[in-house]
């Protein structure tokens, strides 16, 4: 069950931090996308990235990690990079975002898809999600979307990552394809997480909190 709770906890999580946060912006939310960005990239490395190549060919795993990178690429193009913390939402906008809400729920199914037999990839998606719910929860708190239509947005946004997991453990025909799927699901996450670490040194200046935040994502996710 934890595999299924834990991408739902970190929305729960993200929202209640921006409503904590009282429509500021969120203490050291920087730090955290640095300490996620690191520990989902090492995570990737480590648990995925193996698995893959040992059951596909090996110019085919890349080619499929490329189309992953690729198909971020086209949905951020539509969600303005919102998957790594870049929210775009004006206060007075009233129409919903449709755009930014279908891409989010495929880069969230897709995501239920790495959990499928790898339990310790839900830790991963669970850091991932929790900085990148707290920034999509105070951008819509502070848009003037309704009550009922931000509580949807974010109600389905949780349960997508849980069904892309059901849909890898229960669907026969999946199984015959896991392997290219995930491969996808490594591309979506070597470009999100470097991006991260890229976007999280300002100016490319030297930082030594965010540095120690690299470093403890991938210790913890070769500990894990």
């Amino acid at each position: 069950m934890t595999k299924y709770a834990l991408p739902i906890l970190a929305v729960a999580i993200g929202f209640l931090v921006a409503a904590f946060s009282k429509r500021k912006k969120a203490i050291n939310t920087k730090l955290l996308l640095s300490f996620s960005g690191a520990f989902l990239l090492a995570l990737t490395l480590f648990e995925l990235l193996p698995e893959v190549y040992e059951h596909l060919e090996i110019k085919q795993a890349g080619l499929f990690i490329m189309g992953g990178i690729l198909l971020q690429i086209v949905l951020e193009y539509f969600s303005k990079g919102a998957e790594h913390g870049h929210v775009h939402i004006h206060k007075n906008e009233t129409a919903f975002p449709w755009l930014l809400f279908v891409s989010l729920c495929i880069h969230s199914f897709l995501e239920g898809f790495a959990i499928h037999e790898h339990n310790d990839m839900v830790y991963g998606v669970l850091v991932h999600k929790i900085p990148v719910a707290t920034l999509i929860s105070m951008f819509l708190v502070q848009s003037a979307f309704s009550r009922i239509q931000i509580i949807g947005f974010l109600i389905v946004f949780a349960l997508m990552t849980p069904f892309g997991t059901l849909i890898s453990n229960n669907v026969a025909l999946i199984n015959d394809y896991i392997f290219i799927i995930n491969a996808f699901v490594i591309g979506i996450f070597f470009h999100i997480s470097t991006t991260i670490l890229f976007e999280s040194s300002e100016g490319h200046k030297f930082n030594l909190s965010k540095l120690i935040a690299i470093v403890l994502g991938v210790g913890m996710a070769y500990l894990i």
